[in-house]
């Protein structure tokens, strides 16, 4: 009986595959590729790759545009008009009264934008959408101003749409909310669409950034994580056109201090705003070397992720786990190990308030730096202990570090920093 119902069970089995196969073969694979790709959202992708999709869902690029109309808790701060005028009237340089804000209500809010340093509010105005001219600061739990002068001539679609959504379409104010499987792996309509017999056919149609080449992977990531201008389209700041495997620099060009860009950039290029790791890395030591953003942190994985900023490691054992420390001498003789960020990502980039953010830079900053441009700040005072100190000081400290006594002990010879760090 056991044999019977196992000859069965594989006949039942085999019929099952030979339908699933008829059915296969009723799609016209040619004709499902030569068609345009179009987007077909992450609610598609998951059907078939639920695993990716669960822990897609943990990172902050599925929460970059939330539908607060479909979702209520999406707001995380009251919209009260008399707390948040309040908060207003303590900022300096406001450039209108806090009575005269635009204050939306929940009503008003079509998307938020964020949580996790702040949160904005999308609201449509004349079948715009726009920015609403209050910002709520989730860490320290306080409203300041956006644009408060200006926030409705400034279309969100056109400014920061294409990095907040996915498949944004201009013509037709389109898009998916949220990052989505498309920003990175392009367009999937076709994927979808073709059987799953079409083993081939299906990878043909969607990037996957892990077979690209490791300078073009990276800049998917620095598609947004970037900030200028778009090429193909004069009042853009996003890359549009875009589509991950294509060269970045014919859609988008970065901004730069030198072009004039004071606002966003410290003097000696190092940024001084958010979503511009790209520029930072581009200047880095890691950059020359082929460490690239996809080296310490992943997209998604399958399972709960090691850790909550979705680097491989936590803090400094990413650092530590290609940076072997060989001598606990000079500069690394009064710090600990476990710091590496401290001193070579310093906390000088602003999202909602200074410096809540590292620099991707991956340099320590001196404070000779701060002495000869008063404007770049240095790794040294963004630590509370030296905060106050006097940078002269803290110069010389340094310079006593870094000096190596000669094998007879009556002379010293100095050493560069670059060499006092290796």
């Amino acid at each position: 009986m056991k044999n019977v119902s196992c000859a069965i069970l594989v006949l039942v089995v085999m019929s099952v595959a030979v339908i699933s196969c008829g059915r296969d073969n009723q799609v016209d694979v040619k004709a499902v590729m030569a068609q345009p790709k179009s987007y077909v959202t992450a609610e598609t992708c998951k059907t078939c790759h639920l695993e990716h999709y669960d822990s897609w869902k943990m990172t902050l690029h599925s929460r970059m545009l939330v539908d607060s109309q479909r979702y209520e808790d999406a707001i995380i701060a009251e919209l009260n008009p008399d707390l948040i005028r309040s908060d207003l009237a303590k900022l300096e340089k406001l450039k209108i009264p806090p009575d005269k804000f635009f204050i939306p209500t929940p009503q008003d809010v079509k998307y938020t934008i964020g949580t996790q340093w702040k949160q904005r509010y999308l609201v449509e105005k004349n079948g715009e959408l726009y920015i609403a001219p209050v910002q709520y600061n989730s860490e320290t739990g306080r409203w300041v101003n956006y644009n408060e002068d200006t926030w409705d001539k400034k279309p969100w679609l056109l400014g920061c749409g294409g990095c907040h959504a996915t498949g944004v379409d201009l013509e037709k104010k389109t898009f998916e909310p949220g990052v989505g499987c498309e920003a990175c792996h392009g367009p999937g309509s076709q994927h979808a669409a073709l059987p799953k017999t079409s083993v081939f056919e299906k990878r043909e149609t969607i990037v996957n950034p892990s077979k690209l080449t490791s300078g073009v992977a990276v800049q998917i990531c620095g598609s947004c994580h970037n900030r200028g201008k778009a090429t193909k389209n004069d009042k853009a700041s996003w890359p549009v056109g875009y589509r991950p495997g294509k060269a970045l620099s014919t859609y988008f060009k970065s901004t730069s201090y030198k072009a004039g860009d004071k606002q966003h950039l410290y003097s000696n290029e190092l940024s001084k705003a958010h979503h511009q790791q790209y520029i930072d890395w581009t200047q880095s030591k890691h950059y020359s070397e082929g460490v690239n953003c996809m080296s310490c942190h992943y997209v998604h994985q399958i399972g709960v992720p090691p850790t909550r900023s979705q680097t491989m490691a936590a803090g400094s054992k990413q650092c530590l786990s290609c940076h072997d420390v060989i001598n606990n001498n000079l500069a690394h003789s009064i710090h600990s190990f476990a710091n590496c960020i401290g001193c070579h990502m310093p906390r000088i980039v602003k999202s909602a308030e200074t410096g809540d953010l590292h620099s991707h830079v991956f340099k320590t900053l001196l404070p000779k730096e701060t002495i000869e441009n008063k404007d770049v700040p240095n790794s040294c005072q963004t630590c509370h202990k030296h905060k106050d100190q006097d940078l002269k000081e803290l110069q010389a400290a340094w310079d006593a570090l870094v000096v190596i006594p000669k094998p007879s002990g009556k002379n010293i010879e100095p050493i560069a920093p670059k060499q006092a760090r290796q």
